[in-house]
């Protein structure tokens, strides 16, 4: 049985970390997790986009030196990060929902592709960093709708204004790493993650938020496509892979490049399996299945390919699809009846280094 990797305290302990998007769902729970392992943290981020949010309820700005910043001002972002002299960089700043992409392609790709232009831009006149984390997407691969899990080596590409953006944040990444930061002894690495579920999501158009949202104001929970599957997986999954890719990162710079972050291949499920989950472990809810079309396209199958993360950073999946929608109910249950969110999410970083 292979050992699966943890974050190690005794390395992030005083470590200056720049982390962007804190205010958000994932940034929000890596924050934490910094925080705990002894990194001094600061964020650069919007300000929360929905209410409520995982920012407020957890307290996110007590870990954190917490700066409301648009990434898309490069002149103000420079300013900001070299006063922090950040030795690692988590980019997680973007806008990340499809439908919203849709509605605003503009905003979507001066976020995700120029904005991370400038924070990768930021960074050349910046001694002190040795390891940038630039976090993209699953969605970033050219979707074929073939029945295999994509790898890192696979055709870029994006449909939708989302996936492209991201798809072009990719190329971004390469081009700074290859022109620039790796001359400098900066390791770069982008991240492609699948779809995250976990406690402390509140975004629009996303399955689990929809569902909690529908269900604890007893409204019926309509889903139009069932049968599209996805690499679903517990928030701090992937966290894990980004903190473990860090740590390696700093002493093997030659390990720069893209890794996919999910669950097993054969764990991607489908929307309708995840929703069944979801409602059994909270116990309560109603929803309508409708098979219709849509005028927005999204991809009907798709699935990670993660023996890259598995072979050269040991960072392999703990929790299976069911258990981490249990989880990830029984986090909005306990915080509907009254829970401390930031409690509940320090108890769960705490159940998975358990299980090291």
């Amino acid at each position: 049985m292979m050992q699966l990797a943890n974050p190690v305290p005794d390395f992030w302990r005083g470590k200056r970390v720049l982390l962007t998007g804190h205010t958000g769902f994932k940034g929000g729970w890596l924050a934490l997790w910094l925080h705990r392992l002894g990194a001094e943290v600061t964020g650069v981020s919007l300000p929360p986009a929905t209410t409520p949010n995982l920012f407020d309820l957890a307290n996110i700005q007590a870990v954190t030196d917490s700066h409301f910043c648009d990434i898309r001002d490069a002149t103000t972002l420079s300013t900001m990060i070299k006063k922090v002299e950040p030795e690692i960089v988590f980019h997680l700043a973007a806008q990340a929902l499809v439908h919203a992409s849709y509605r605003d392609p503009l905003t979507t790709f001066a976020t995700n592709v120029q904005g991370t232009a400038h924070v990768l831009d930021s960074l050349r006149a910046i001694d002190s960093v040795k390891v940038v984390v630039a976090i993209t997407t699953d969605k970033v691969y050219k979707n074929l709708e073939h029945a295999y899990p994509y790898r890192e080596t696979d055709a870029l590409g994006g449909h939708d204004p989302y996936s492209a953006s991201k798809a072009a944040a990719e190329i971004i990444i390469a081009s700074y790493r290859d022109s620039y930061l790796s001359k400098k002894g900066i390791a770069v690495a982008s991240a492609r993650a699948g779809n995250v579920i976990g406690g402390g999501d509140w975004s629009a158009d996303r399955l689990i938020p929809d569902a909690v949202r529908a269900w604890q104001s007893a409204q019926p929970l309509v889903i139009r496509n069932p049968q599209a599957v996805r690499p679903w997986q517990h928030v701090l999954e992937p966290l894990a892979g980004y903190l473990t890719l860090a740590q390696k990162l700093w002493h093997r710079p030659d390990l720069a490049g893209a890794y996919n972050f999910g669950p097993h291949p054969q764990e991607a499920g489908t929307v309708e399996l995840v929703i069944k989950l979801a409602c059994h472990a909270y116990g309560a809810g109603v929803t309508s299945f409708e098979t219709g079309s849509s005028n927005l396209h999204e991809a009907g199958w798709l699935a990670l390919e993660i023996a890259k993360a598995r072979a050269v950073l040991g960072v392999s999946p703990k929790w299976a699809l069911a258990e981490s929608v249990r989880r990830t109910m029984a986090w909005y249950r306990a915080q509907q009846q009254g829970a401390n969110p930031r409690t509940l999410c320090e108890d769960e970083i705490t159940a998975y280094e358990a299980l090291a």
